[in-house]
């Protein structure tokens, strides 16, 4: 699904992956080639009219990199709150952001972004006319100024790297 807001200073709300692969010799994050941006950005997309955050980084996964979502854990802090009375709680995001996604600002997208780990291939490949650029970085290879990375995302993978893979706990995901 496309853009819901189209009017000047509308925001569209979108979910996305930062998928961490454990099983280099170093951990290393799936970055993709967004089509529209020439940009490394991680997986991810609107959330549709019929879904909730939680539904769309899992259909946007798999659409997007061919990962089926039994084959990731969801990096959640160790210290949460883990049930309630009559609600549905969902995993944690890794952050809460409102970003530009036109240069002249006219229209915004707030992202609800999760962090995964796996060790493994995904089992499928994206849907047919989902970027197949797809790229497994390090800590060096996001750091180094020629890879075409949007600063914003260069400093969100580098802190996942650096602080939430060692210090945030691997987690099924729920079904």
């Amino acid at each position: 699904m496309g853009h819901i807001h189209t009017e000047h200073g509308e925001h569209d709300l979108t979910a996305s992956a930062f998928i961490v692969r454990t099983d280099f010799d170093e951990p290393k994050i799936l970055l993709h080639m967004h089509k529209k941006l020439h940009s490394l950005l991680q997986p991810g997309g609107h959330v549709e009219l019929n879904e909730n955050p939680w539904d769309a980084v899992q259909h946007e996964i798999t659409e997007e990199t061919g990962y089926a979502t039994s084959q990731l854990k969801i990096l959640q802090p160790k210290e949460r709150f883990k049930s309630a009375t009559d609600v549905t709680l969902h995993p944690y995001p890794l952050l809460l952001n409102t970003h530009n996604f036109t240069p002249d600002g006219s229209h915004k997208h707030i992202d609800i972004s999760f962090a995964f780990t796996t060790n493994e291939s995904p089992a499928g490949m994206p849907d047919s006319g989902e970027s197949s650029d797809i790229r497994w970085l390090s800590a060096a290879e996001i750091a180094d100024p020629a890879q075409p990375i949007l600063e914003n995302v260069r400093e969100i993978t580098q802190y996942i790297l650096s602080t939430v893979i060692t210090n945030w706990e691997e987690v099924a995901l729920p079904s």
